[in-house]
């Protein structure tokens, strides 16, 4: 993995100031992301990740997160793989510690 990565709590200090550009991308099955995710995050699947990568390539840096850190590593990898430099990988933790964290959570 290289080095665009961030700890959660690093990416919680910056995720208000996004630029428009710019987009969360919860890599969380469907149900999951239902049930609560961090406000303006988009959702594709770990497993869809690879059959709409091109629909990434618009926005300038892609913040990605899961659960725990090990779905957003996969996603981040298989990204790298198919060419995508816009990539930031939130790897420590996830939707767990934000929730935990008292973090803002869209419903």
């Amino acid at each position: 993995m290289s080095n665009s990565q961030l700890t959660l709590n690093e990416f919680f200090k910056l995720h208000h100031d996004l630029a428009p550009n710019e987009v969360i991308l919860d890599v969380r099955g469907g149900d999951e992301f239902a049930v609560g995710h961090i406000p303006q995050a988009i959702n594709i699947p770990v497993d869809q990740i690879n059959e709409r990568a091109d629909e990434l390539k618009k926005f300038s840096r892609i913040y990605i997160h899961c659960k725990r850190g090990g779905r957003a590593k996969k996603a981040f990898e298989s990204l790298e793989q198919l060419g995508l430099t816009n990539l930031v990988c939130i790897y420590d933790a996830g939707m767990d510690m934000w929730i935990e964290s008292g973090y803002p959570v869209k419903k």
